[in-house]
């Protein structure tokens, strides 16, 4: 039997002091209590842009302006795999939110080491403590 795939459009959204946006999953969600990277499932009519715009401004509010593609990030758990596309945003608009009730913080790059993460985003913790913002 094969896993659902599912394809997720991810931010890794940085402020002018370097912190990157990070959102705790709630309690009825996958990897719940878990810390991530804002972002969500491409829909079949999206493109990776067109899902990442919208899952930053329904997820924490912001508009994104200034993005780049990064990295893409393949996981499987245990009953789904998941295709991560990873995009730097550099500069947004609006301010971040907790949009759906979700609690949210800044953070320094290192700083995300200590957090509890779903497995998929371990791989983008690791690149950024590789690569300069």
């Amino acid at each position: 039997m094969t896993k659902p795939r599912v394809n997720v459009a991810v931010g890794v959204v940085f402020n002018n002091a370097g912190q990157v946006l990070v959102a705790k999953r709630q309690a009825h969600q996958h990897q719940a209590a878990c810390w991530e990277f804002p972002g969500g499932k491409i829909e079949a009519n999206e493109t990776v842009v067109d899902a990442l715009k919208r899952e930053l401004l329904e997820e924490v509010g912001i508009v994104v302006i200034h993005h780049e593609p990064w990295l893409v990030v393949e996981h499987d758990y245990e009953d789904k795999a998941v295709s991560l596309q990873v995009h730097k945003v550099h500069s947004f608009s609006g301010l971040a939110l907790g949009c759906e009730g979700q609690e949210i913080q800044w953070l320094h790059p290192k700083q995300l080491l200590d957090l509890p993460l779903p497995k998929a985003n371990e791989a983008i913790v690791q690149a950024l403590s590789l690569t300069p913002t």
